[in-house]
């Protein structure tokens, strides 16, 4: 059958590193779109709707949207710029037919800009390339252009793509130009490059009706919500439908209401054409992959093809003797239920139950998504425990162990770089590349194993005296290169339960550094600050002061302790060893051994050492 286009209808996805100006460039194509009316008050960032995307500043879960421009619908997909979150970009660019390369004019194209531009070029689609942020003192346009030129040549970019017009933004502004020398006060230009070079959604004229699911949702009046790009024929409200699952197999359906996207929201419609991305609700047994279609005429699209998981965690149901206070689901069934609904959700996320089925292992792209992942099921109520990142190994045909790789660009001081390449060169990484900037500050690219990441941004912000920027990106696989310590100091544990005294932690304070205050509740195995040396030390934290009748000079000073910063999640993760857990509850964020009597736990060492 002959292929048409419909040109009413463009689905561009907008991709760029963490804090180019992304989701700033989108509401500023909300505005200028007509989309809110004169005077209308409207949050910055509208396209960060979940709470921790607007704590954090980064996009987290890929979104749709849609304006018009000269009568034309644009529908927006906004995607991650985290390279851990890469199985949200996958999806969302199988329902686009172009994309928007957003690159910051000071940084150039970095680690995760390469994993999500390879993603669109491998998908064929066409580009415009945006230098964002030309207004900063440190913009250097030409160069960063020479670099994403050199960044498309390298990823295979066809001619056409490398041909990709160029425009320059002031993201915060509004403003998108031609070049920095033909100045602009609006996004005019933008919407019409986007009109132009990007083609309408292509459909095989006469064929029946399918949809790739991309994307599932819920609501409490319409229940499961699928949405995803009607790749062709068209599609009624209330019409017989099929759904193809990953096995083949067709169950028969019906849709109980048709929505499209405008703005922000969704409006309901009778019926849509192909090209468009549509949100279907009442279909209860669907999964991201599946293909929705034509009752009588059932054929199945490709499936959504996602990168394998390269990092796993334990997930295990608090069992430390605070278990139970703070949260509202406690119980393993109820912790595997929503790991579940969470695989449905997203297609990088895999799930395992161990041999005991008193744990269960997480697969996912890094420890950043898994510390979302585990941050998100604490605000929902969850209480639980979560063990140490570990990388997925595999053996290749010849038997050899491989382990993840990843690349890493640091930018710090000069004066910094040689604590800094000590320090991978000791884990195993190689440098790759190193790069002299004019302010006094290098640019360094090292090949890593993804094992030496795990807990060393800390130790990198320590190193650089918080000056310091570290982006990283998977490469794949290579042959596995050694053992190396990843931590060089142990863990003060607490060796009873009570409440912890000023007076005993003042003199703990020189052993190394506490993560708990006074008056916190603490517990045996509970480990409660950093051991200066490289072993696990039992210690009193509930010592108080002995009372005598004797009185000396000094003896009734005031303690003054150190200020302790709140122990956060993701420090947590990256802190604990390979005998530790991460107990996490709504209020509360603590580290406990694993065996947490002491007795138990000496018996422990000297067997694994016998």
């Amino acid at each position: 059958m002959p292929s048409e286009r419909n040109n009413s209808i463009r689905n561009i996805a907008i991709i760029a590193h963490v804090d180019h100006g992304k989701t700033t460039l989108v509401d500023a194509m909300f505005r200028q779109s007509g989309l809110f009316r004169e005077g209308q008050v409207v949050d910055e960032r509208i396209m960060d709707s979940m709470e921790l995307e607007r704590e954090r500043g980064i996009t987290i879960a890929a979104k749709n949207c849609a304006v018009t421009w000269d009568g034309i619908k644009i529908n927006i997909i906004d995607t991650p710029g985290h390279a851990d979150f890469g199985g949200e970009v996958e999806r969302a660019l199988s329902m686009a037919d172009g994309a928007i390369l957003l690159v910051d004019a000071s940084e150039g194209p970095l680690p995760q800009t390469r994993f999500v531009l390879n993603k669109a070029l491998g998908a064929g689609l066409s580009l415009i390339i945006v230098i964002n942020k030309i207004d900063r003192e440190d913009a250097r346009p030409d160069e960063v252009l020479n670099e994403i030129y050199d960044l498309l040549i390298d990823l295979g970019a066809t001619d056409d793509q490398m041909e990709s017009p160029i425009l320059y933004a002031v993201g915060r502004k509004g403003i998108v130009m031609a070049s920095p020398e033909n100045p602009a006060d609006n996004l005019g230009i933008l919407f019409e490059t986007i009109l132009k070079h990007i083609p309408g959604p292509v459909h095989t004229s006469d064929a029946p009706f399918q949809m790739l699911v991309s994307d599932l949702g819920y609501s409490d009046y319409l229940g499961r919500l699928c949405v995803g790009k009607v790749v062709n024929g068209s599609v009624k409200s209330g019409e017989a439908l099929a759904c193809i699952h990953e096995d083949k197999g067709a169950c028969p359906l019906k849709v109980s209401k048709l929505q499209e996207y405008q703005g922000l929201g969704l409006k309901e419609t009778h019926e849509v054409g192909a090209g468009d991305i549509i949100v279907l609700s009442g279909i209860e047994d669907v999964h991201i992959g599946d293909t929705i279609c034509t009752a009588g005429e059932p054929v199945a699209l490709p499936r959504i093809c996602v990168d394998e998981p390269t990092v796993f965690m334990e997930f295990m149901p608090n069992a430390s003797p605070f278990a139970g206070k703070e949260g509202k689901w406690v119980q393993g069934t109820k912790i595997y239920d929503r790991l579940v609904r969470e695989t449905l959700l997203n297609v990088s996320i895999q799930l395992e139950e161990t041999r005991d089925r008193e744990s269960f292992v997480v697969k996912g792209r890094g420890e950043f998504q898994m510390a979302i992942l585990v941050e998100t099921m604490r605000r929902e109520g969850f209480e639980l425990c979560v063990g140490r990142p570990r990388v997925i190994y595999k053996n290749d045909k010849d038997g050899r162990l491989m382990e993840p790789i990843e690349e890493v660009i640091v930018e710090c001081a000069e004066s910094y770089s040689g604590t800094v390449t000590e320090t991978l060169l000791s884990r195993k990484g190689r440098l790759i590349h190193i790069d002299y900037l004019d302010n006094g500050h290098v640019n360094l690219k090292f090949s890593v194993p993804s094992r030496a990441m795990i807990g060393y941004r800390d130790m990198f912000l320590t190193d650089t005296r918080g000056t310091g920027i570290l982006n990283s990106s998977y490469a794949g696989y290579e042959a596995f290169r050694g053992e190396f310590p990843t931590r060089y100091s142990g863990s003060l544990v607490s060796d009873r339960q009570g409440f912890a005294v000023p007076f005993a932690l003042f003199n703990l304070e020189a052993r190394g550094r506490l993560f708990i205050r006074p008056g916190e509740a603490v517990y045996e195995g509970m480990v409660i600050g950093e051991y200066n040396r490289e072993k696990d030390i039992y210690v009193n934290p509930c010592k108080t002061k002995k009372l005598t009748n004797m009185r000396a000079s000094g003896k009734d000073d005031a303690v003054t302790l150190t200020p302790v910063a709140p122990l956060t999640l993701e420090a947590a993760i990256r802190f604990i060893g390979d005998d530790e857990l991460v107990e996490v509850t709504p209020k509360s964020v603590r580290i406990r051994k694993k065996i947490l009597s002491q007795a138990m736990s000496r018996v422990a060492y000297k067997l694994k050492s016998a």
